[in-house]
C-alpha cells in the first residue's frame, strides 16, 4: 500500500505540472496580452508597448515562467497584471460563492446517489430503476450550461418562482437570499448524483447475483446479512473511483453555472482571467482546479484499492 501511495503521488506531481506547462504555452502562443486588453482598441502601439514593460510582459516567456514557478515554491501564486492585487486574495474573495454551490451539490450527491443505487440495485427492472436509468441518459445528452438556461427559462422567467441570477451579490447577499441557489446548485447535482447511483446500481446487482452472494445463502445467512455485509461493500470500491469524478465533475461544472448564473465565485474568476489574458491568474486557477482534481482521484483510487486490493504484476 505504501509503494501505490509513493507512486501515485509522484504521478499527481507530475500531471500538476504538466497541465501548468500547457497552459503557460497556450497562454503565451495566443494572439494578444494583458497589455492590448487594458488598452483596448484606442490604445497606441507606444502605449501598449509601455505597458507591457511596465508588467513584464517584455521578458522572455520561459523566464517569466520559472520566476512563477519560484514564488509558487515559496507559497507565492503571483500578482494579477489586471488589479495588481495578490492572485491568492482574489481566490480567497471568491472561494465562498463556490462553497455555497458546491457543498450543498456535493452533500446532495454523497446523501442520496447510495440509497438511489442500493434502492434501484436490489429491484433490477422496477418502476424507479427504469426511471434513473432514463434520466442519467437524458442529462448525459443535455449539457449542463443547456439545462441552466432551460431551468431559468422554465422555473424563473416563465413561473418567476426563484431567481434567475446572482449578479452584484456577494458571499453575504447570498446567504442572506439563500433561494438564489437552488437552480445553480440543482444543476450541478443532476448528473453527478444520475452518474454515481448509476454506478451504484450497477455494483449492487452485479455483487447481489454473484457466487459468493449465492453461497452464503446456500450457508443460511440472511438476505439482509449478506446485502450489508458483502454486497454494499464490495460495490463501493468502483463507486468510490467514480465519487471522485464527481467531485472533479462539480468544480469544473462551476465554472459554466457561475458564468451563467452570474456568481462571482472561483469559476467566474477563471473565466474573467482568461478574456483580461491574465496569466498569472490564469495558472493559479489552474493549479487549483488540477489540484483538485488529482487529489480527489487519488483519494478515491487509494479507498477502491483498499476496499478491493489487487495485485500489481511486475513485468
Amino acid at each position: 500500500m505504501r509503494g501505490y501511495v509513493l507512486r501515485r503521488t509522484l504521478l499527481a506531481v507530475v500531471q500538476c505540472l504538466v497541465v501548468l506547462v500547457a497552459v503557460f504555452a497556450v497562454g503565451t502562443l495566443l494572439p494578444g496580452d494583458t497589455a492590448d486588453v487594458l488598452r483596448g482598441e484606442h490604445g497606441t502601439p507606444e502605449q501598449v508597448a509601455a505597458l507591457r514593460s511596465q508588467l513584464g510582459l517584455d521578458e522572455p516567456a520561459l523566464s517569466r515562467f520559472v520566476h512563477w514557478l519560484a514564488g509558487l515554491a515559496g507559497g507565492d501564486l503571483g500578482t494579477s497584471l489586471t488589479t495588481g492585487l495578490p492572485v491568492g486574495d482574489d481566490m480567497a474573495r471568491r472561494v465562498g460563492a463556490t462553497l455555497l454551490l458546491g457543498v450543498p451539490a456535493l452533500a446532495l450527491v454523497t446523501l442520496l446517489a447510495p440509497l438511489l443505487g442500493t434502492a434501484c440495485g436490489l429491484r433490477e427492472g422496477s418502476r424507479m430503476d427504469r426511471v434513473l436509468n432514463a434520466t442519467a441518459v437524458l442529462l448525459h445528452a443535455v449539457p449542463e450550461f443547456v439545462l441552466a438556461l432551460l431551468l431559468v427559462a422554465s422555473v424563473s422567467l416563465a413561473a418567476g418562482l426563484l431567481p434567475a441570477t446572482a449578479v452584484g451579490m456577494d458571499t453575504a447577499a447570498l446567504q442572506a437570499q439563500p433561494s438564489v441557489l437552488v437552480l445553480p446548485v440543482a444543476v450541478l447535482t443532476a448528473r453527478h448524483l444520475c452518474d454515481l447511483a448509476r454506478q451504484i446500481r450497477v455494483g449492487v446487482a452485479a455483487e447481489r447475483h454473484g457466487p459468493v452472494a449465492g453461497h452464503l445463502r446456500l450457508l443460511g445467512m440472511r438476505e439482509r446479512t449478506v446485502v450489508l455485509r458483502h454486497v454494499l461493500p464490495n460495490a463501493m470500491g468502483p463507486a468510490a473511483q467514480q465519487y471522485a469524478r464527481c467531485v472533479e465533475g462539480l468544480l469544473g461544472g462551476a465554472v459554466l453555472v457561475e458564468a451563467v448564473f452570474g456568481f462571482r465565485g472561483l469559476g467566474g474568476g477563471f473565466v474573467e482571467a482568461v478574456e483580461n489574458r491574465d496569466l498569472p491568474q490564469v495558472q493559479a486557477y489552474a493549479l487549483l482546479f488540477t489540484g483538485t482534481a488529482v487529489v480527489v482521484n487519488l483519494l478515491g483510487d487509494l479507498v477502491a484499492h483498499r476496499l478491493a486490493p489487487r495485485r500489481e504484476v511486475m513485468a
